[in-house]
């Protein structure tokens, strides 16, 4: 099979290449799964990179948590009636904080737990299936993991990124009063496509004005965000008495000081939200909402650029400059 790998973190021309390697085979639990499309997530690109110090797990790595693809073969333990299903992947390389496995889905084969390989509604391409993983599951984190949002206020910074996207498609699903904070008119035009939702241009706009203005005073239940350093002051200045901030990256100050009696004085929460550490139970709820909206059209990711496996450089460097949209690598010729 072809495969990307890298062998030492650094700039993605400089240390990613393709290569021929042998096929994998499906041990006890797993299955083996002809990847058609794969995913590439800002947290695959960091990893490679050597973001905040991270360092080589493995000797050599195959990229990439998500992905898609059909079901070739399977190991000791599994259904053999799996084998000819549609699937989309969730990490695939492992998550942060672990040592993970050394190969990920940019490569034709990869042979993974079967629990990883996620039954692909049918009104989901290959490519939109690469997009799931990462993002979906922390979206769902993100919106539903503590309840119901149905006629909550929530405001999504962010919104017209891989996770804002469908945080955004799923609080609209759940009747939520959605406020998103977009950085463009071309984003926005986006958002609006998604249904009832308020969108809020931060370059041209003051966002913790503009949200006072569209609550009436009262401030939002929840938000959704992107760079808790970068946004905190304004987040404080939006949120709602007992409201939370659910936020899922830092990237601006991995280190944040919290002004802890502004944020006490709110009653306010903060959930601190990993994608990658989802227990058991959240993940199986997870996967059916997102199998759930998927089906019913409710859900579809957006799907930005599109790149070959021998073009994965471009790839990555198109995610590091936050393009609008999600990145896929495809695999074999787009379903």
């Amino acid at each position: 099979m072809q495969a990307a790998v890298y062998s030492q973190t650094g700039p993605a021309a400089e240390v990613l290449s393709v290569i021929d390697m042998p096929d994998p085979t499906p041990a006890r639990g797993e299955v083996l799964v002809r990847v058609h499309a794969s995913g590439v997530n800002p947290a695959d690109v960091k990893r490679r990179a050597g973001w905040n110090g991270m360092q080589m797990a493995h000797d050599m790595v195959i990229p990439h948590c998500d992905g898609a693809g059909i079901i070739e073969a399977v190991g000791e333990g599994v259904d053999p009636a799996r084998i000819g299903e549609r699937a989309w992947m969730w990490n695939a390389q492992g998550g942060y904080g672990e040592i993970g496995r050394a190969f990920g889905t940019a490569a034709e084969l990869i042979a993974l737990p079967s629990m990883q390989a996620v039954h692909l509604p049918d009104g989901l391409g290959f490519a939109e299936g690469a997009c799931l993983g990462v993002p979906g599951l922390t979206a769902w984190l993100l919106v539903l993991a503590d309840g119901p949002v149905q006629g909550k206020t929530v405001l999504i910074q962010g919104a017209a990124g891989a996770v804002g996207h469908m945080a955004a498609q799923m609080a609209v699903f759940s009747r939520a009063n959605v406020i998103a904070v977009v950085s463009s008119a071309e984003a926005a035009d986006g958002i609006l496509e998604l249904g009832a939702i308020q969108t809020i241009n931060r370059h041209e706009e003051d966002v913790a004005a503009r949200v006072n203005e569209l609550t009436e005073g009262q401030g939002v239940d929840r938000i959704i965000e992107v760079d808790f350093a970068a946004n905190l002051e304004t987040d404080i200045a939006c949120l709602a008495a007992h409201g939370m901030i659910a936020s899922y990256s830092c990237s601006s100050n991995p280190t944040p000081v919290l002004p802890y009696y502004k944020l006490a004085d709110l009653g306010a929460m903060i959930r601190f939200v990993q994608g990658f550490r989802l227990t058991s139970s959240q993940r199986q709820q997870a996967e059916a909402t997102l199998n759930e909206l998927a089906e019913c059209g409710a859900l579809v990711p957006s799907i930005g650029a599109e790149f070959s496996l021998s073009d994965i450089a471009s790839a990555h460097d198109h995610v590091a400059r936050g393009a609008l949209g999600q990145t896929v690598i495809n695999l074999i010729t787009r379903d």
